[in-house]
């Protein structure tokens, strides 16, 4: 219950302060590429049920049959101001709605595609999988420079399915085994000074 007031809280107020930033954000991208503002994706939230993540668009509209879920390298789909909100976690801000509607935390396990999740060892899914889905975590931090290591494979999806992704899991098990309000704090400050790095 204190974590879910603490996360609607602090929402509200970064929707509040934010808001002229983030129509500027929807204003440019629009003027950058034909489409609509947002992303939305299926994603698996808390308890496995699936909803529908806000992101700002930062690719251009991806075409009938495309199948790639993850992002590799200097993609060609990204946007000129795609690469800006990215570099600076800026697209994830919209993910804010999803924590004021309650399907997202500002910090827990990122939440994954179908896919992806339908490989989760067990009992590692139920695990991650116990509370909401978060903004960041322990993992976004670490992986920060992701798309970049991806870049770097010959097989992209096979090293994200038997490298990246598991050792993501393990720090969201970590963290749903040690959460608290104070941890939630410590990974919102440091996700900052990784942003600023």
């Amino acid at each position: 219950m204190l974590k879910r007031t603490f996360d609607f809280v602090l929402a509200l107020f970064g929707v509040l302060l934010l808001s002229p930033m983030l129509l500027l954000v929807a204003l440019l991208i629009k003027r950058d590429s034909p489409g609509p503002v947002f992303f939305r994706q299926e994603r698996i939230g808390r308890h496995g049920k699936p909803f529908r993540i806000h992101k700002f668009r930062t690719m251009t509209v991806a075409q009938p049959g495309a199948a790639m879920q993850i992002t590799v390298g200097n993609d060609s789909r990204i946007t000129e101001i795609g690469t800006f909100l990215r570099h600076y976690k800026i697209d994830e801000l919209p993910q804010l709605i999803d924590v004021l509607q309650g399907s997202m935390s500002l910090v827990g396990p990122r939440p994954e595609v179908p896919k992806y999740v339908a490989l989760y060892p067990e009992p590692t899914k139920s695990i991650v999988l116990s509370v909401r889905p978060g903004i960041t975590d322990l993992a976004s931090i670490e992986y920060r420079s992701e798309s970049e290591l991806l870049g770097k494979s010959s097989n992209p999806e096979q090293t994200y399915v038997e490298e990246v992704m598991p050792a993501k899991l393990a720090y969201c098990v970590q963290y749903v085994q040690q959460q608290s309000v104070w941890l939630d704090i410590q990974i919102i400050v440091r996700t900052f000074l990784a942003i600023l790095k």
